[in-house]
């Protein structure tokens, strides 16, 4: 039996992953235990979780293996240096420090925190990402494509997954990016890079693409075999601490947007120019990938997968038949992909699952109960029957629910174990959340959560997985009882649920469907604006009394906010994404 550990850390969203006899035993953020929101740091609670949940001590250890290799990446941002020179001295000095500080050293950092005389080793960026997707898929035979900013020094790599191993064949290298060109208009818009791209996709729909040939005659081309050309003079990464300059904005005809200024109607029809410039730039990476490698099954992963809208349009639009995206395709999945990759080496079959997203924390009845009574909140404890019924009328009244049960989520999306629910057919339910309890722009729209049995009645079905939050789909004309899920252009990033996926909020759904007559809720994450998803009991508890939620469900226990009015709690700040 090989017990691994996957570390990922020191850039955003750091985490942890273990895994046991090749099976995926528990992976979380540290960001979740931090309460620091993409936390970039060692991960040393999440690892100590990790660890717990599987029974064992870091001396039981076989491999330790970290999701980059820090001395390429490093050659990587002193040759763009030495390049730029004598440019470029001012992100080479901010960067140095935390390489002569930490990254250079990871390994001694973890032998340091935690007793372990085992192998450490390095996976390469990209084969992270690949194996994330790669092995937690059903394909035995797959092509791959990992599409992100950018790891060690690929930007863009394709590749092809056979009997169960990764065999690299093409890579696009720093700094001609997808991701980096996306993260660009990320901050050309007023939103902060590497948090903000989801509110540029979700700003798309409100406007027209009428800078698409603008982008690619003057920012960005495309050649036959998929791979990018950037014109760098325009862009202000390589010699600078931020991603555009003068004369990217010179060639848009506007300065960029400050982050407090008003979005008018140009910034939104940027939004959905650099929107279709970047999936056809993605359509063109994979069409390419296609002829490379003959497959006709795909497994995708990076942080540009984590676009549901350019996911939508891969069956569409490319030669593949069939795509696996893991949940936490982004670069908090890393170190289960890591953990993967060296299990992989090791174990002769692996043993990750498609429907493996729960394996965060969980908090059992006496956890919650002694949070509730120390915090000195009134509460229900109900049979699971009772709760269903009440839940659901509360819903159907326009309650807002703060809905916590089980294990959490691994990875960016709520999946029915921290989420916040809302009923879809009130029209205004959307601005409640936005202003009321997320706190955030009114533009962001909130997902649909579906019975699988009904799905086919709201939404048209293109043939993706709809499982995870990963894909955009149609609301279908005519529908109109769900307008606080349905976003500016007729879409929505639904999630069809199955009775096996999540048992207990299928419950739910049921019983509001008998009552109601509609068989979704919204479903967006447990959180406000500026923190993670909520991990422990009293996490959920200081986010319900810090917003204008009016019901909170923690296992089967009830809150109401009426009854609570009067419960003084230390409240939280949080740095604003």
């Amino acid at each position: 039996m090989a017990v691994v550990l996957g570390i990922s850390a020191y850039f955003h969203d750091s985490s942890a992953c273990i895994v046991v006899d090749g099976e995926v035993v528990a992976a979380v953020c540290e960001e979740r235990f931090t309460r620091k929101k993409h936390d970039a740091s060692f991960p040393e609670n999440a690892i100590q979780f990790c660890l717990e949940t599987a029974g064992l001590n870091s001396a039981d250890l076989d491999v330790v293996v970290f999701h980059e290799k820090p001395f390429t990446k490093f050659e990587r941002i002193l040759d763009t240096l030495l390049k730029k020179a004598p440019g470029g001295f001012r992100p080479f000095a901010r960067a140095l420090d935390g390489w002569i500080r930490e990254k250079f050293w990871i390994e001694d950092t973890f032998r340091r925190a935690f007793p372990f005389e085992g192998k450490f080793q390095y996976c390469q960026h990209h084969l992270s990402h690949a194996s994330a997707a790669a092995y937690s898929s059903e394909f035995a035979l797959a092509a791959y494509v990992i599409i992100d900013g950018v790891g060690e020094k690929a930007c863009t790599s394709i590749g092809r997954f056979e009997e169960g191993k990764l065999i690299p064949e093409v890579e696009q290298r720093f700094p001609h990016s997808i991701g980096l060109l996306y993260s660009a208009f990320t901050q050309y818009c007023g939103f902060m890079v590497n948090s903000g791209e989801y509110k540029l996709m979700g700003l798309a729909p409100y406007g027209k693409p009428l800078y698409t040939e603008l982008i690619s005659e003057k920012i960005v081309e495309q050649f036959d075999d998929g791979s990018i050309k950037l014109d760098l003079t325009r862009f202000g990464f390589l010699d600078d601490l931020k991603m555009i300059n003068r004369k990217f904005e010179e060639a848009m005809g506007r300065p960029a947007r400050k982050e407090h200024e008003e979005m008018s109607q140009f910034y939104k029809d940027v939004a959905a120019s650099i929107q279709k410039v970047t999936e056809d730039l993605v359509i063109g990476v994979l069409t390419a990938a296609h002829q490379r490698t003959g497959n006709t099954k795909l497994v995708y992963g990076g942080g540009v997968a984590l676009n549901c809208v350019i996911n939508a349009e891969i069956l569409k639009n490319t030669p593949f038949e069939e795509v696996y995206i893991h949940a936490a395709s982004g670069d908090s999945g890393c170190a289960y992909g890591a953990a993967l990759w060296a299990a992989g080496i090791i174990e002769e079959k692996v043993k990750a699952k498609p429907e493996q997203e729960f394996i965060g924390a969980e908090f059992g009845r006496e956890t919650i109960l002694s949070a509730l009574e120390d915090l000195k909140v009134s509460y229900r404890e109900l049979s699971e029957s009772e709760l269903k019924d009440e839940v659901s009328d509360a819903l159907q009244t326009g309650n807002v629910v703060g809905w916590y049960q089980g294990r959490m989520e691994f990875g960016p999306r709520a999946l029915g174990n921290r989420s916040i629910l809302g009923n879809p057919t009130i029209a205004d339910m959307k601005r409640t959340l936005n202003l009321k309890i997320k706190k955030r722009e009114g533009f962001r729209p909130f997902a649909p959560i579906v019975l699988d049995t009904h799905f086919d009645a709201y939404f048209e079905d293109e043939g993706n997985d709809y499982a995870r939050m990963l894909n955009v789909t149609r609301v279908k004309k005519g529908v109109t009882t769900i307008p606080a899920c349905v976003h500016e252009d007729g879409s929505a990033r639904v999630q069809k649920l199955s009775r096996t996926f999540n048992p207990k909020i299928y419950g739910l759904m049921e019983r509001f469907h008998e009552k109601s007559g509609v068989p979704v809720l919204i479903n967006t994450s447990f959180n406000e604006r500026g923190e993670p998803m909520v991990n422990t009991p009293e996490d959920a508890i200081h986010c319900f009394l810090n917003t204008e939620m009016d019901v909170l469900v923690m296992d089967n226990f009830v809150v109401h906010k009426k009854e609570n009015l009067e419960v003084k709690f230390e409240a939280k700040t949080y740095a604003m994404d």
